[in-house]
């Protein structure tokens, strides 16, 4: 049977739970013993399989559960070199909804589809939202997101064109996350959270196990724009899997990149704090898709950081507005938010020492923010 351990307090839930994190407080991961059971190894890969589905075997659904796929997985990886820097792009904005968050999406609808979920919810300031209402509508799921108001209006459009009940919520980022854990709290749907929900990271450990496979070399750096910071943490723990399985000697290092207007993990790194503060507060960014205050998983992030020797760089808005329309110039059209991960690389070279080679998943189209 598999279960979920609270990464706070250790505290056993099982995998039905309707509880979307522990009564500490705490977010749910795997249990350790269901992650050894389905540890990473060369032999697991099913070559038959073009999608993140061809690592099924390392992923904690029960074996009759049918995967809800929209061809998510395993997008194209391209070397690209813009005014003199040089790196690997992930093309995750080509996934099935134009973000990265496709792969935990596809493994979470895969599960709620299996416990006979029949509506769920989601808060989101726009990405996780689509996805989840493109899988949930595959899936035959009814699906009600809250969103930020202030959201991109292409996004909100996206989210209407699925079908799903779109609730825009006044305020802040955390008013819409607060409205969503309401109506957990009130039993109005299952709470289908791309923040808490541990399925999410599963499938996004995916990305990992791909660059092992298409890269030349395993990754020396990698960079990623850090909200929640899902992605940095699912990458994480696939390639501390790939380290295990001997696949590759050293863990990359990993770069968290943050807007100047909301860098909570950036300025924790700086003083060398365990957490984020609770008092913690966001200015404005135009990049919405990494505009988190407190980050639910913020003490694993921050242990991954350094852990891999990794760090934090905060951007402006300007830079992040220069370095969209530098990818742009080179074919890659992409949101502000998936930008400020190639800005943030730019503030580095100069003064950072990166191992090579560097790669950027590009996590979001440009078409989401025209």
């Amino acid at each position: 049977m598999i279960e979920w351990t609270c990464s706070r307090c250790g505290r056993i839930y099982p995998m039905q739970t309707r509880a979307w994190r522990c009564r500490c407080g705490g977010p749910f991961h795997l249990a350790d013993r269901e992650r050894e059971r389905l540890r990473f190894s060369p032999e697991c890969v099913d070559p038959s399989q073009n999608t993140l589905w061809r690592y099924r075997a390392t992923l904690p659904l029960l074996s009759d559960v049918e995967p809800v796929s929209l061809g998510e997985g395993f997008t194209p990886l391209i070397p690209v070199e813009v005014e003199g820097a040089s790196f690997w792009a992930k093309l995750e904005c080509l996934a099935p909804t134009g973000s990265f968050k496709d792969r935990g999406t596809a493994v979470l609808a895969s599960f709620l589809r299996s416990l006979g979920v029949e509506e769920a919810h989601d808060d989101s300031s726009g990405n996780a939202a689509a996805s989840l209402a493109a899988y949930c509508a595959y899936a035959g799921i009814r699906c009600t997101l809250y969103v930020p108001a202030y959201a991109s209006g292409a996004k909100l459009r996206q989210i209407e064109a699925y079908g799903a009940r779109l609730i825009r919520v006044e305020g802040p980022r955390e008013a819409a996350a607060r409205a969503a854990q309401e109506a957990a709290e009130r039993g109005e749907s299952y709470y289908a959270s791309h923040a808490y929900h541990p399925l999410i990271l599963e499938g996004l450990k995916t990305l990992a196990y791909e660059l092992w496979e298409q890269l030349p070399s395993p990754p020396g750096t990698v960079v990623f724009p850090t909200g929640h910071g899902t992605f940095l943490l699912g990458a994480y723990r696939g390639f501390r899997d790939l380290k295990q399985a001997g696949a590759i000697e050293t863990l990359p290092q990993l770069i968290a990149v943050q807007a100047e207007g909301c860098a909570p993990l950036y300025e924790a790194l700086r003083r060398g704090w365990e957490d984020v503060p609770g008092e913690f507060s966001a200015g404005e960014t135009i990049a919405e898709g990494i505009r988190i205050v407190r980050p639910p998983r913020a003490p694993e992030l921050l242990r991954a950081i350094r852990e891999t020797g990794g760090t934090a760089v905060a951007v402006t808005d300007d830079e992040i507005r220069e370095a969209r329309q530098a990818l742009a110039r080179k074919g890659l059209f992409v949101e502000p938010t998936s930008a400020a991960a190639f800005a943030g690389y730019r503030k580095l070279l100069n003064n950072t020492e990166l191992r090579e080679p560097v790669m950027i998943p590009l996590t979001g189209h440009g078409l989401k923010a025209p």
